[in-house]
Order: structure tokens, then C-alpha cells, then sequence
């Protein structure tokens, strides 16, 4: 039996792509929560307060990031979110998720330690199980 992913969350602005997304991990039973952010300050605003607590039921497995939000950005995310990363005693898996096909871009994230893999939109089906089953593995 696989080990379900107890949370995973999602920080982007397109309300299409994030249906999409929820609609496939619900329907291949990929993790048992999830949840979403419009934008990296109210994501980061959450993972601030929970530090505090260390509630590890509150700190997701896996993060699925894009780069192009209003308010605060993906870059800027990444920015704070890698200062406090590794204050949370549970392992996070961080992918960039981004329409942007810029080389630029792509080479700025796999750059970065915090991110595991960049990934260009739209997502497919058995993009999400691959991911998924790697971090229960």
C-alpha cells in the first residue's frame, strides 16, 4: 500500500490551473489535504505563524509554486520562504510551476537549492503521480 502525502499545497493566482490541479490530485487520491494560496504573501504570512507552533500537520510535504502572482511573487516567495525553510522539522519538496519557457528562468530555479524541479505548464496527469510517488518512496 502507497503512503498517501498528508498535505500538499498549491501558491498560484490562476484559479483554471489550480481546479485543474486539485481536480487531478482528488481524483487519483494523491495526497489527503490540500491547500491553496493566491499569492506568495499569504503563503508566507502561513508558514511564519505556524513556526511558532511547529504543528508538522500544518507544514506541507510538497509546494507548488508559480512565479507570476500578484502582491508577492514566486521569486520573492522563494526569497523569504528559503530563510525559514529549514526552521520546519519536516522535510519540503518545492517545484516551480510556470508558463514561462524563458531559459532564464528555468536555469534561476534549478539554481536554487529550495527548488527540487521546474516544471512548465499546463501539468499532466502523470507528471503529479510521478511527483507524488517520489516523495512517498
Amino acid at each position: 500500500m502507497i503512503h498517501k502525502i498528508e498535505l500538499a499545497c498549491i501558491i498560484d493566482d490562476d484559479s483554471l490551473y489550480v481546479n485543474l490541479v486539485k481536480k487531478i490530485i482528488e481524483t487519483k487520491q494523491l495526497c489527503e489535504n490540500l491547500m491553496i494560496f493566491k499569492n506568495g504573501q499569504d503563503a508566507l504570512t502561513y508558514f511564519e505563524a505556524i513556526l511558532g507552533s511547529l504543528d508538522q500537520h500544518k507544514v506541507p510535504e510538497i509546494i507548488f509554486l508559480d512565479l507570476n502572482m500578484p502582491v508577492m511573487d514566486g521569486w520573492e516567495f522563494l526569497d523569504n520562504f528559503t530563510k525559514i525553510k529549514n526552521k520546519f522539522k519536516k522535510t519540503i519538496t518545492l517545484y516551480i510551476v510556470s508558463s514561462s519557457i524563458n531559459t532564464v528562468d528555468i536555469e534561476k530555479a534549478k539554481g536554487i537549492n529550495s527548488v527540487k524541479d521546474y516544471l512548465i505548464k499546463p501539468v499532466t496527469i502523470k507528471d503529479l503521480e510521478v511527483i507524488f510517488s517520489q516523495q512517498t518512496s
